[in-house]
């Protein structure tokens, strides 16, 4: 089985076609950096994405506060991280770096504030 993609590694986007044979991956093309070759064969076998949400605050300046992942999460978590995520209140004040939610589900990755509020 052959699938396409386009590798997100860095600017130039090369078009990278993987052969597939009993799950694992026999071959990479269409690549013109190590950086894409390893790119696809993770996205194939274990593919992963960095969570960027916000979560409410009590009693602050705004309703929510921005959050994100500090490390990847596998692709087929999102949406229990997402459920997690959106069960939480925090209480201001929030400061940039403050752990929201330790070891969601644990994947061994916090969700931390990306930025503050000082509160009323």
């Amino acid at each position: 089985m052959k699938k396409s993609l386009i590798c997100v590694s860095c600017p130039l986007g090369c078009p990278i076609e993987v052969e597939i044979e009993n799950g694992e991956v026999v071959a990479v093309t269409g690549n013109t950096c190590k950086r894409g070759d390893a790119y696809a064969r993770a996205e194939i076998t274990n593919p992963v994405r960095s969570l960027t949400t916000s979560v409410k605050v009590e009693n602050g300046m705004y309703a929510v506060v921005p959050v994100k992942s500090s490390g990847p999460v596998p692709k087929d978590k999102m949406f229990d991280c997402m459920k997690k995520i959106n069960a939480v209140t925090v209480k201001a004040p929030v400061k940039i770096g403050d752990v929201v939610i330790e070891n969601i589900l644990d994947l061994g990755v916090d969700i931390i504030a990306t930025n503050c509020d000082p509160g009323i």
